[in-house]
């Protein structure tokens, strides 16, 4: 699975590298802010799926960013404050919270949170775009783009290069790729026609099979995509 993207903007730089540490050890992307404009700026050039926020800002409330940021996104937004009144809740949540937390908190509470609320809101998450060193695939279009330039693939060269992009880092075995690739084209798949398709792709994408920047093969077993792969 792709990893999720989290923004901490809290201004207290001790807690803010406490949480960033415990976070990114826990397999997550972490930005960090200490302020609204920083997060702002981090939020237009990066795809975020959760933010961790404070209430109280140097530059404004969190209250206020909460809604500016609910107008264009539908990210995930954990509120930590001091206040722990009924209306200061009730706030955050009209704001468009998806969870509260009261400090002082421990922050293997907060971790809990957030993975409940990922494995909830994100695991099934559609994506549209997958990016791999010089490879797009953008996935609503049927279309592939290497450095800007678009590679024709066929129909079941497409299925093929979307299955190992979703699983990269994970070892697909023959069976699994010929299941997925069952009547793409209407034709029979079977052992010979992966091995087949998949040195096609290797041709069209221009991975070279002796060095297997993308695709390598594991003798016996099946094949892997080995360079990262971020999903939009």
């Amino acid at each position: 699975m792709n990893k999720v993207s989290i923004l901490v903007l809290e201004d207290d730089n001790l807690l803010n590298k406490a949480i960033s540490f415990k976070i990114k050890d826990s397999g997550y992307y972490v930005f960090q802010a200490f302020n609204i404009a920083e997060a702002r700026e981090i939020i237009a050039q990066n795809d975020i799926d959760l933010m961790i926020i404070d209430v109280n800002l140097p530059d404004g409330m969190g209250f206020d960013f909460c809604k500016e940021v609910r107008e264009k996104s539908n990210m995930l937004i954990v509120f930590l404050s001091c206040l722990d009144d009924e209306i200061d809740l009730i706030t955050a949540y009209n704001a468009g919270a998806d969870d509260y937390i009261t400090k002082p908190f421990k922050l293997s509470v907060l971790l809990s949170k957030i993975e409940v609320l990922v494995r909830r809101n994100l695991t099934k998450k559609s994506y549209t775009k997958y990016i791999s060193g010089d490879i797009t695939l953008l996935i609503n279009e049927l279309k592939v783009m290497k450095n800007g330039q678009e590679v024709y693939l066929s129909k079941t060269e497409l299925r093929l290069l979307k299955v190992l992009m979703e699983n990269e880092k994970n070892i697909l075995t023959k069976e699994q790729l010929v299941e997925s690739l069952w009547d793409v084209d209407g034709n029979f798949v079977d052992g010979n026609t992966l091995a087949v398709n998949i040195r096609r792709l290797r041709e069209k994408i221009g991975d070279d099979a002796t060095k297997s920047t993308y695709i390598k093969n594991i003798r016996g077993v099946g094949y892997t995509w080995v360079k990262e792969c971020i999903k939009k």
